[in-house]
């Protein structure tokens, strides 16, 4: 009598499985930018990991919205599902815009604070991996889930930090030994780490929105 209202609802932990594989490609991405640029292994590899996971992501988001269409009950705000995935996607669509302008700048050598920034990158990642299953109980999780998003907003602060410093360590290089070339490459690729930085905040917000709301 009641099958048809139980197809209706959500098989259990669809959209926290899709959260946590979207995680995974983030924490792949991040992986292979941080190989990418302390040169370790094949170049060309790191570079085809990042846009594999990339597609990797944008086949879970499109899995997601489907599901979001499809479900009678959510476990969260249909907006605040698309939301947080959006956002992560957005994470790892800046992973693959930042080793794409690696690529076409044929960038090999990378300043420290580029390497320290990708390192934080992985970090973040990690902390998403590690409290996207927490939002399973949000109201279990909460004080947790806020510990780690705060994580990350520090994190954020501290890549903006390396993004000034090696700016203005390449603006004195250039003083020395100009090199107008090089020097708006480097802004590039400093532009780019940091906007992986910013997205990893924004995930960070939607998290908290779901504890605020849910906690």
């Amino acid at each position: 009598m009641f099958g048809w209202f139980q197809r209706l609802l959500p098989k259990s932990g669809d959209f926290f499985v899709l959260f946590e594989r979207h995680a995974a490609s983030m924490v792949g991405a991040a992986e292979a930018l941080v190989q990418l640029t302390h040169g370790e292994g094949d170049r060309g590899t790191h570079l085809r990991a990042i846009h594999d996971f990339e597609h990797a992501a944008d086949e879970v988001i499109r899995q997601t919205l489907h599901e979001v269409r499809q479900t009678f009950l959510t476990p969260f705000d249909r907006g605040a599902i698309t939301a947080l995935s959006g956002a992560m996607d957005d994470t790892i669509d800046e992973m693959n815009a930042a080793s794409s302008a690696i690529e076409l700048f044929e960038v090999t050598e990378f300043d420290p604070a580029m390497k320290e920034i990708a390192q934080l990158t992985l970090d973040a990642s990690r902390l998403i991996a590690e409290a996207v299953p927490l939002l399973r109980d949000v109201e279990r999780n909460g004080h947790r889930l806020h510990e780690l998003t705060g994580r990350i907003v520090q994190l954020e602060g501290q890549v903006d930090g390396l993004h000034d410093s090696g700016m203005k360590t390449a603006f004195q290089a250039q003083k020395v030994n100009p090199d107008p070339i090089a020097f708006v490459v480097t802004r590039e690729v400093y532009k780019r780490l940091e906007r992986i930085a910013d997205a990893f905040e924004d995930v960070a917000n939607e998290i908290d929105s779901l504890v605020i709301d849910h906690a």
